[in-house]
């Protein structure tokens, strides 16, 4: 008798090199789920009649009343090359930029990742960010253009305009490339034609071509098009099947987890690669100590949690002992499992180099590190291209579902961590703050219908930030007992170096060492190469930079000033918001001799006291989240398009005419973006789409500067700035 599917999974899981571990991205409604369901129909996983319809991956009821994915979802499937058995672990993700923390996420734990591009539409601004988000990552990309169908029977276009808009996709895309991936993996990334690391097809219809393919079986564009005129466009799916083109592609040119671990670990972790742990990082070593990475929550109803993600070294066995690293936290694994859609398959036992799901973990998050080395330094964080800038309170109509909400929001923000969480337990007031009012939308009829907890929440609240526009004096902060002082300023951070923070190419985090690597790029974005070397922390696009010298004790109190940099970075002193663009100097420090009275209680107190005075002392503003749009629509409502932008304090920076449709991109405020989705309905009939490409903080205007901090400590019960 044959093995069973589960049996050739789990002798696949050994064989590294012969594992692939990708993603599917796009633009959202680009097919991507529907290609999922196709690749799953190929590996007899879902009836090929329901390939498209069924859509396996989108198993939560308002994906599929919403029509759109909302969560990654993982799959493992068993393919055939050339006679040899491929393990091929997919995660299918979201296209909506209101989800693509989920795209972040999903990248950690892949090494390849397959870029969909629908071929009436394009390059897309959302395929963009999931480009930067794979590339940011090490993950390598395919590609494949979709709705090739309605290139034949919409647009009616001959085999020449076709092959013309092709290359148009695959252009733009490797310009992409180019521009965001490291230099070192531009030549070997970029997308083509001829080696098969593109295909075409329509997902729909469960057909694909790639060069090799077409040149193995005689098949040319003409055959699809006569196939599309004839109506026997069914047999194309036989002649050609769409998920072979694609996971040979994928097997072709992905690589396996051995090769991708050699350069993509010294990106995403920041440890001694020549230490024990450092080197069976780099080999996917299954003899070496356990290191895992979640990368999702997924809540099961028999189960409890279930932290999904990537081992990337060792070998987990069910009952293994392990500790979280940032819990700090020692939990035993109660189940160890491999994906099958949204079906889990428990095993005794995985090796590195494998996406799976483990229960057991107390108290999980997305981004944590599991590993059975108690010191090992963790991966780097997990860090999302859009952050949060709508705020809503939440609270529950019954007093009686008050602790039931508490839980169900701790959840929630496990389950979606781009999603901020503020639960107060003394004022009862609990805020979420997420990407924009879908995402809320979406989180508030989850809590609503999956958890059963009816809500109501207040109108959206802007997130804003607080910011120096100048050096300010030093000040003093001094400890409860008066034994310590630190003396502390602070200084706008060069844009340069903010930039390259914001776009990934400096990774935050505490600096425990002196690092080479992170000097350097410091310098390159800008820094002063004296600053460069004392930069102990980076944290919400601000520095902590030590410039004392001499002090005995100062590495004994270190981490407590760093913990109270972060918490004002956190609560600035102005409103209460977050700070972002402040280099925080220590400048001078008097500790006292003993020990005893330079403690949490008194450092903490002092730094924050110092931070919070030259904050207020350094031109304290507030900048404002700004969203950069595109809106499409048909070019009759170009006027109603400009007048929708310069009502809301907008700025149109580009309008552009393709055929009968227009393309306008402006900067929006995001504080007047609220109810924009439907304005735009009601100006364009319905005909208008919005898609986000980028954000950014800029200073709110200096006429309504004092109008917004007066409302923010109102709406707060704040009294006086540095309270």
């Amino acid at each position: 008798m044959g093995e069973t599917r589960i049996e050739k999974i789990k002798r696949l899981m050994k064989q590294p090199e012969r594992i692939r571990n990708i993603g599917v991205v796009a633009h959202i409604d680009h097919g991507k789920t529907t290609f999922s369901d196709n690749l799953l129909a190929g590996a007899g996983m879902i009836s090929e009649q329901l390939a498209g319809q069924q859509l396996a991956l989108d198993f939560h009821e308002d994906e599929q009343a919403r029509g759109i994915t909302i969560d990654a979802a993982n799959v493992s499937m068993v393919h055939n090359l050339d006679g040899e058995d491929y393990l091929i672990n997919l995660i299918d993700t979201p296209g909506h930029v209101d989800f693509s923390g989920d795209v972040t996420r999903a990248m950690r734990a892949v090494d390849g990742a397959i870029v969909v591009v629908c071929a009436v539409e394009g390059v897309m601004p959302q395929t963009e960010t999931v480009l930067r988000q794979s590339l940011k990552e090490r993950v390598k990309p395919v590609l494949f253009i979709n709705k090739v169908d309605r290139l034949i029977k919409e647009l009616k276009l001959t085999p020449e305009a076709m092959q013309e808009r092709f290359v148009k996709i695959i252009n733009h895309v490797n310009k992409l490339i180019k521009d965001i991936a490291e230099p070192e993996f531009v030549d070997d990334w970029i997308v083509k034609v001829n080696n098969g690391s593109v295909a075409f097809g329509s997902a729909f219809h469960n057909w694909a071509l790639s060069l090799p393919y077409m040149q193995k079986h005689g098949l040319s564009f003409k055959h699809v098009i006569e196939a599309y005129q004839n109506d026997t466009y069914k047999e194309l799916a036989k002649k050609a099947p769409l998920h072979r083109i694609v996971l040979d592609m994928v097997i072709r040119h992905h690589p396996d987890p051995v090769k991708a671990q050699k350069y993509r670990i010294p990106r995403i972790w920041h440890g001694d690669l020549d230490s024990s742990i450092g080197k069976a990082l780099i080999n996917c070593d299954p003899n070496g100590e356990i290191a895992f990475v979640c990368t999702k929550i997924v809540v099961d109803k028999h189960a409890g949690e279930v932290a999904a993600g990537r081992l990337f070294s060792g070998t987990v066995h069910q009952g293994d002992e392990v500790h979280q690293i940032l819990g700090k936290r020692q939990v035993r694994v109660q189940q160890v499992s491999i994906y099958n859609g949204p079906k889990r398959e428990p095993v005794d036992s995985v090796p590195a180099g494998n996406i799976i799901g483990l229960v057991g973990l107390k108290d999980v998050f997305s981004g944590e590190t599991v590993s059975s080395n108690p010191d090992m330094e963790p991966f780097e964080e997990i860090k999302h291209i859009f952050e949060p800038v709508i705020t809503k309170a939440i609270e529950a109509k019954k007093p009686s579902d008050l602790p039931k909400l508490v839980e169900v929001l701790k959840q929630v923000n496990k389950e979606d961590p781009t999603l901020t969480v503020e639960i107060n337990e003394e004022t009862g007031e609990h805020l979420i703050s997420g990407m924009g009012e879908l995402h809320l939308e979406v989180i508030e009829n989850r809590i609503r219908t999956n958890k059963g907890i009816d809500v109501k929440t207040s109108s959206p609240i802007v997130v804003y930030r607080e910011t120096v526009t100048k050096e300010s004096p030093v000040q003093e902060g001094k400890s409860p007992n008066k034994h310590n002082k630190f003396y502390i300023k602070v200084v706008p951070l060069e844009e340069s170096v903010y930039q390259a923070i914001r776009k990934g190419k400096i990774s935050e985090r505490r600096v425990k060492k002196k690092d080479l690597e992170l000097i350097n790029q410091l310098k390159e974005a800008g820094l002063d190469p004296e600053e460069a070397k004392r930069v102990k922390e980076i944290f919400g696009g601000n520095l902590f930079i030590d410039m004392t010298r001499g002090i005995v004790h100062i590495g004994e109190v270190i981490d407590m000033t760093l913990d109270a940099f972060e918490d004002v970075m956190k609560n600035g002193p102005m409103v209460k918001e977050p700070c972002t663009k402040c280099k925080v100097i220590l400048t001078d420090v008097k500790l006292h001799e003993d020990a005893i009275h330079r403690g949490p209680s008194q450092v903490i107190p002092a730094v924050r006291d110092g931070i919070k005075a030259a904050i207020m002392t350094g031109g304290p503003v507030l900048l404002e989240p700004l969203q950069l749009l595109q809106f499409d629509a048909p070019a009759e409502y170009m006027g109603e398009l400009s007048k929708l932008v310069q009502n809301r304090r907008g700025q149109l920076l580009d309008m552009e005419q393709k055929g009968e449709m227009v393309s306008v991109k402006a900067k929006m405020p995001v504080a007047e973006m609220f109810g924009l989705s439907s304005d735009l309905r009601s100006a364009t009939n319905g005909r208008g789409t919005q898609y986000l490409i980028d954000q950014m903080f800029e200073r709110v205007p200096g006429n309504l500067q004092e109008e917004v901090v007066k409302q923010l400590r109102e709406r707060k019960g704040l009294n006086n700035p540095s309270e």
